[in-house]
């Protein structure tokens, strides 16, 4: 079909002429309502996004230090991040000479990992120091999520991990 009868009959159904693929011979043309093309791929687009589920991962910095009612607050923000369902990475940061006792950002750690025992799970326990910084994750409990295991059994040996790195702390 020409271009100019093309061109009559989308405006006499008043909808628009596009080219669909220009690189065949020879190219091909639609007519349709361009801007309700235009709405459904954004709706689609929003749609398949607010399916997706994102974890983000907040951070809460402590120092070796650090008083018991400040970490008592940090400990109260924690409890809200993981409440979120929001991963909470834990750093202890070490300045100066500081980083040659990393027991007492080991004890802060266990201190903060005893008080929350029941509410989360260890993702990555307290490994070597990274530069100056000793960090660990935790993540929400079973009970608030719904991970399970290949077997279809809770997944629970990280609280496990969590209990025995909270009753370590001497």
């Amino acid at each position: 079909m020409d271009v100019a009868r093309a061109l009559q009959l989308a405006r006499d159904a008043e909808v628009d002429l596009v080219e669909v693929a220009p690189n065949s011979e020879p190219p091909v043309c639609r007519l349709l309502d361009y801007g309700k093309l235009l709405y459904l791929t954004s709706k689609k687009e929003r749609e398949s996004k607010k399916g997706q589920k994102s974890t983000e991962q907040k951070e809460v910095r402590f120092r070796p230090n650090i008083g018991t009612h400040d970490l008592d607050a940090k400990t109260r923000k924690i409890r809200e991040f993981i409440g979120e369902g929001a991963k909470v990475k834990l750093t202890v940061r070490f300045r100066g000479r500081e980083a040659a006792h990393q027991q007492l950002g080991l004890s802060v750690l266990k201190r903060v990992a005893d008080e929350l025992k029941d509410e989360v799970r260890l993702e990555r326990p307290p490994g070597p120091m990274e530069g100056r910084a000793l960090s660990m994750v935790l993540i929400p409990a079973l009970g608030t999520t719904k991970e399970r295991g290949m077997d279809g059994t809770p997944n629970d040996n990280k609280q496990e991990q969590v209990e025995v790195l909270a009753d370590a702390q001497t």
